[in-house]
């Protein structure tokens, strides 16, 4: 069977782990300059930490694990026959791999209450598992990289996600990004303004699709979910909503005059804009977008999406907002948070396009030991293991060369990974120690060799 791998997965080479670790690494040390902390939770949770809390497109797309043992042996055979897979589910799969990081967070938070100092700031740099259909920037398994605060309302806290993202894509040499910014308040506010309450979700998650899906996408989707063509007609200046985020607040405002929570959720966003203007950003842009709505249901407050620069075709490399009653899905009321994640596969294909990348040198040893001398093998791994004490990343060559073409393949893997230093043989008691640079070589003691290598 010719070896493959599931679709929407990937295989790293060492190239590859090393730029994801530099930009890993840049998202990591920004988190904690901004005073983030690190946690970790489990790959898969529970189903019913994870059901529910997506909407229902989310739902469909969570990996469920099929349970030990003989996992039909309890399934309902009326159920079986029908072919129910919904309710039979339930009842052969009780685990299922983490949609996302911020509703394991949520459920991290509440265990942990009594452990946790609030406002608490979290981050979290983990793999997340979607049942996605695969596509360029779309992958069914990827890494998320969150920071989350709860226990705090202050609308500071978006004010700092904006320059925390800002922080991020400079360090990475990525100007141009656009830092897409709205309020589901906002939303709500429309909903009720067209008499659409009852229809929030489907209203949200059909406007959030139209740059995907175009004006007349989101319409018929619109119409499909029962919402009626006079309270499209009312939203329809949304589709093409133009002028600075000052002149969109203020169209907004008049809109929403009759809507309490619509107006509040401009004022959120007012207060937002106003402050990151004074503070200002170094490379990303803000900008107010009226149509951003993200498909997730557990945001009530700011939305946040970042577009790449225009020269790149590619999806949103990051996006969040505010959840003020996230925790009190699993009893705990009142916490409220705010986050963003960064997503990481994606910023990886932007930069590759870009040719941002920064030549990263891969792990290599600093010198290796060449195996042509059995004898000497004992002296050589002393030598090694005196050398790594230092810190000086060192290799043996593990198979003995004695034949011309066994030791020209040993040379050959020094030249391929680059090797700096080769200690070739011993001799009474020093070390051959050759400079592949500069074709210098000497023989020297080990106190020697390890002071040079030092």
């Amino acid at each position: 069977m010719k070896p493959s791998i599931p679709k929407g997965t990937r295989d790293f080479s060492p190239t590859e782990v090393a730029n994801r670790s530099y930009i890993m690494n840049a998202i990591k040390t920004t988190f904690e300059t901004f005073g983030f902390q690190p946690i970790e939770t489990p790959s898969f949770e529970n189903s019913a930490t994870l059901m529910g809390k997506y909407g229902e497109e989310g739902d469909r797309l969570i990996f469920k694990i099929l349970n030990s043992g003989d996992y039909l042996a309890k399934a309902d055979t009326t159920l079986l026959s029908e072919k129910d897979s919904l309710k039979l589910t339930a009842q052969i799969s009780e685990k299922a791999l983490r949609y996302d990081l911020t509703v394991p967070f949520a459920r991290y938070v509440v265990q942990h209450q009594n452990e946790i100092t609030f406002p608490f700031k979290r981050y979290q740099v983990q793999p997340v598992w979607r049942a996605d259909r695969p596509q360029r920037g779309r992958f069914r398994e990827f890494f998320q990289c969150d920071a989350d605060v709860v226990g705090s309302s202050s609308l500071f806290q978006e004010v700092e996600f904006i320059q925390l993202y800002d922080t991020v894509f400079t360090k990475l040499g990525l100007v141009g990004t656009v830092i897409k910014i709205n309020n589901r308040k906002i939303l709500s506010g429309i909903a009720e303004v067209i008499g659409a309450q009852d229809k929030l979700i489907d209203f949200t998650v059909a406007l959030d699709k139209l740059d995907k899906i175009g004006t007349a996408g989101v319409v018929k989707e619109m119409l499909s979910k029962g919402i009626t063509e006079e309270a499209i007609e009312k939203v329809q200046p949304l589709f093409d909503f133009s002028g600075t985020n000052l002149d969109k607040l203020s169209s907004l405002e008049r809109m929403l005059e009759t809507s309490e929570e619509g107006i509040k959720g401009v004022e959120e966003l007012r207060f937002v804009i106003n402050t990151v203007a004074q503070l200002g950003l170094d490379t990303a842009d803000l900008e107010v977008d009226v149509t951003l709505a993200r498909g997730l249901n557990y945001y009530t407050g700011a939305i946040f999406e970042v577009a790449a620069p225009k020269s790149v075709a590619m999806g949103s490399i990051g996006g969040g907002g505010r959840y003020d009653d996230l925790t009190g899905i699993f009893g705990l009321k009142e916490v409220s948070g705010v986050g963003v994640s960064f997503g990481l596969d994606r910023i990886y294909l932007v930069l590759e396009e870009l040719g941002l990348f920064k030549v990263v040198d891969l792990p290599t040893p600093k010198v290796v030991f060449l195996n042509f001398d059995a004898a000497s093998d004992i002296l050589k791994m002393k030598a090694i293991k005196a050398l790594r004490t230092q810190g000086v990343k060192s290799e043996f060559y593990p198979d003995l060369g004695t034949s011309n073409k066994q030791q020209k393949r040993q040379w050959k893997y020094v030249a391929s990974r680059g090797i700096a230093f080769v200690v070739s043989e011993v001799f009474d008691g020093n070390f051959t120690l050759k400079d592949m640079l500069t074709g210098a070589q000497e023989a020297v003691s080990l106190a020697v060799l390890i002071e040079k290598l030092k």
